[in-house]
C-alpha cells in the first residue's frame, strides 16, 4: 500500500466549498420530474427542460438570471471542484490512500456551498435561507485535518511542479480548480449574496501526495 504526505506549500487544495449543489439538484430534479416522456405504460423522465434555451437559469429562489451572471459561474466552478476531487479520489482508492474520508466529506461540503451560492440573498425568503445556511464547524473541520497533515510533514524548502504520480497531480489539478472557484465566490459573498462562511471554506487548502517523489521548481539557466 503505498504512503502518503502532505506538503505544506502543497498544502493547499481541495478544501474549500460549502452548501452548493444539494438544493440545487434537488430544485434541477423537480424540473425534470415536470417533464416526462412516455415509455408504454412507464413514465421516463427527459434529463433536459429546455428552459435555459434563451439563455436564462433560475436560482434556488426562483429568481431568473442570465446564465453568465456571477450566481452561475461561481456554481460552476465550485460544481468543476467537486468533479476533480471526484477523479482525485478515485486515483487515491487505487492507490490505497487512507485520506479518501476526507475528500468523501469535502465533496458533501461542497454540495452545501452550492446550495448557499444558489439563494441569493435579494431574492431569497426566511424559508430559503433557512435551508441552505453554511456556517463554520466545517471550517474547522479542514483546519483540524490541515495541521494535523503538516504536523507530519518534514519542511518544504522548493516550490513544487504538479507531479508525483496520478493521484497526487490529480489533487494537484483539484487545487488549481478550486482557487478559480474562490477567485468566483469572492465578489458573490462581497456583495452580500451568500454567507461569508463560503469564502472562508474556499480559502483553506491541503494537498495529499502519492509515495513518489514530485519535481521540484528549477530556474532556468
Amino acid at each position: 500500500m503505498a504512503s502518503f504526505m502532505l506538503k505544506p506549500a502543497q498544502l493547499r487544495c481541495v478544501f474549500r466549498t460549502g452548501r452548493l449543489m444539494s438544493e440545487q439538484r434537488t430544485r434541477t430534479t423537480l424540473c425534470l420530474h415536470r417533464s416526462y416522456a412516455t415509455d408504454g405504460d412507464h413514465k421516463i423522465p427527459k434529463i433536459y427542460t429546455k428552459t435555459g434555451d434563451k439563455g436564462f437559469s433560475s436560482t434556488f429562489t426562483g429568481e431568473r438570471r442570465p446564465k453568465e451572471d456571477h450566481i452561475f459561474e461561481a456554481l460552476g466552478n465550485t460544481d468543476e471542484l467537486s468533479s476533480a476531487i471526484g477523479l482525485a479520489r478515485e486515483f487515491c482508492l487505487d492507490k490505497g490512500h487512507t485520506f479518501t474520508y476526507q475528500l468523501d466529506k469535502i465533496q458533501c461540503i461542497l454540495q452545501d456551498v452550492g446550495s448557499n451560492i444558489a439563494t441569493p440573498r435579494s431574492s431569497a425568503r426566511e424559508s430559503h435561507i433557512k435551508r441552505t445556511q453554511f456556517t463554520a464547524p466545517s471550517i474547522a473541520d479542514l483546519e483540524t485535518w490541515i495541521d494535523k497533515f503538516t504536523e507530519e510533514l518534514p519542511p518544504l524548502t522548493n516550490f513544487i511542479l504538479p507531479s508525483g504520480g496520478k493521484s497526487s497531480t490529480a489533487l494537484h489539478l483539484a487545487r488549481a480548480v478550486c482557487r478559480r472557484a474562490e477567485r468566483s465566490v469572492a465578489p458573490v459573498v462581497r456583495s452580500g449574496e451568500a454567507d461569508p462562511d463560503v469564502a472562508k471554506f474556499l480559502n483553506r487548502y491541503a494537498a495529499m501526495k502519492e509515495g513518489n517523489e514530485e519535481k521540484i521548481y528549477k530556474r532556468p539557466e
